[in-house]
């Protein structure tokens, strides 16, 4: 088959790239629109990390192109530098200096010294991290520990109020990170991400979920309590699977007031196996600390009734496909394959490697928290409980 010839893409066609990356498109689909393989547009967006460049405007004060065109016709016609200057309103030094910049008055053209001018414009800003190298180790320390580069925003505000050189934005660790001639941080502290991509994703970008099938006598999630919804009071926590290979899993909970997480090791996925685990589980905790239970539709919580006798906890059901109505757990899961990645054998995991990870997790700062530890608040629900 003949190779198709390489593409070069206009400024409005990358323009039209990033709006549909932005949006949350695949590159396959945003291919489909030029009639290319992804490939070619990958090649684009990598450059820039899947980060889209700020736009570049052009300043003010510069001179435009049709100020360059009439010096370029008075140069031809033999009028001095002051009376260009003159019928410009600019300053005589002004005018002389683009002159000797762009070929002197014999070899001066418009359109040249035009895109001359805008390619000098190109000095991209030294980062951050790069002057700052004390502030670039502490960021390195902090991800080489799985922090997000929010939390880790958030804990040097918390940590240097009073100091804005040792603060730093989550957007300026992620550039660094996926823009590597900013030279600051190393590619590899790129595994310690929570996703571990080349380009980072728009956050409009999701996975379609399967329908897990009906369970019979379902407490719809619109039927739970406002003081559920609104995370008033703790207790009430969310839970689901997450499946690796040969029929592995872990049950995940986590608890909607204080964010703390909590890891379940599970044998099957079979109901009677999944209800007995959250059972013994669901006794290791102060009634007052888990009320309620909010699932998905997956067939493991089909025995829903036995858990609810066994424990007085009520369990909420989410709406076919809205995993997002349990968007904390769902955010949990995102986290925890970092620690268990797809298509691994989930069942290698002893109880107290659970511990060990939901330990990890509890103990970053948390943007929702003000940046306190979901440990640090479920603590202080456990005291006031004793």
């Amino acid at each position: 088959m003949k190779q198709r010839p390489r593409i070069y893409y206009t400024e409005t066609q990358k323009a039209l790239m990033w709006e549909h990356w932005q949006q949350g498109d695949s590159l396959q689909k945003i291919a489909q629109l030029f009639d290319r393989d992804h490939p070619s547009i990958q090649r684009i967006l990598a450059e820039h990390g899947g980060i889209r460049p700020a736009q570049r405007r052009r300043s003010r004060l510069a001179l435009t192109l049709a100020e360059r065109e009439e010096i370029s016709r008075a140069l031809v016609a033999g009028q001095s530098i002051r009376s260009i200057a003159t019928s410009l309103g600019r300053a005589p030094s002004t005018i002389s200096r683009e002159i000797k910049r762009n070929g002197d008055q014999e070899c001066y053209r418009a359109s040249q010294a035009d895109q001359a001018a805008w390619d000098r414009t190109l000095r991209p800003k030294t980062c951050k991290l790069v002057e700052n190298r004390t502030l670039a180790r502490i960021v390195a320390g902090k991800l080489q520990l799985q922090w997000a580069p929010a939390q880790i925003t958030g804990w040097l505000k918390r940590t240097y109020p009073d100091d804005e050189n040792d603060q730093v934005s989550h957007e300026t660790i992620y550039r660094s990170l996926y823009i590597q001639a900013r030279g600051a941080l190393k590619k590899e502290l790129v595994q310690h991400l929570r996703r571990t991509r080349v380009m980072r994703r728009s956050r409009h970008h999701t996975q379609k979920t399967d329908n897990h099938g009906r369970i019979k006598d379902t407490i719809s999630i619109s039927e739970r309590p406002a003081t559920v919804e609104d995370r008033a009071v703790p207790g009430h926590w969310e839970g689901d699977l997450i499946c690796g290979s040969g029929n592995s899993q872990i049950a995940t909970l986590v608890e909607r007031h204080t964010r703390y997480v909590m890891l379940v090791k599970v044998a099957r996925k079979d109901t009677e196996t999944v209800i007995n685990a959250l059972i013994k589980h669901a006794h290791k905790l102060p009634h007052e600390l888990y009320k309620s239970l909010t699932w998905d539709r997956g067939s493991e919580l089909a025995d829903h009734k036995r858990f609810t006798l066994a424990t007085d906890i009520k369990v909420y059901f989410c709406d076919p496909q809205n995993p997002w109505q349990r968007g904390t757990n769902e955010n949990t899961n995102g986290l925890l394959r970092q620690y268990f990645p797809k298509g691994t054998d989930l069942s290698v995991h002893s109880q107290s490697k659970l511990n060990a990870v939901a330990r990890r997790l509890n103990e970053r700062p948390r943007k929702t928290l003000n940046f306190e530890t979901p440990a640090e608040r479920f603590n202080q629900c456990v005291a006031s409980t004793g």
